[in-house]
C-alpha cells in the first residue's frame, strides 16, 4: 500500500486546519486513508497531506478530474493550485 504526499499552498492556514475532518473524508473519497495534515514551519502558507492508497493510478485520475463535490471542498478549504503529488517508491 503506497503512501502519497500532496503539497500545495492555502489561502489561510487556520481556515485550512479547521476542515481537518472534512479533508480526511474528501481524501478517502478518492481512495486515500490514514490522512495526516502537515504545515510548513517556515511561516509560509504551504501545507502537505500524507495518506495511503491501494491504487495510485485511480487516485491520481480522481485528483486530475475532481468531482464537483471535491472541487467545492477544495475551494472551501482555501486550496491554491497547483498541487504537487509524490508517491512512495
Amino acid at each position: 500500500m503506497p503512501k502519497m504526499v500532496t503539497v500545495h499552498d492555502v489561502e489561510d492556514i487556520g481556515t485550512w486546519l479547521s476542515y481537518k475532518k472534512a479533508r480526511a473524508d474528501a481524501v478517502e473519497s478518492i481512495g486515500g486513508r490514514n490522512v495526516i495534515d502537515h504545515v510548513a514551519l517556515d511561516g509560509s502558507k504551504t501545507v502537505a497531506i500524507t495518506y495511503e492508497v491501494d491504487d495510485v493510478d485511480a487516485t491520481m485520475a480522481r485528483m486530475e478530474v475532481p468531482s464537483a463535490e471535491l472541487a467545492a471542498e477544495m475551494q472551501r478549504h482555501g486550496i491554491v493550485l497547483p498541487m504537487r503529488v509524490f508517491v512512495e517508491r
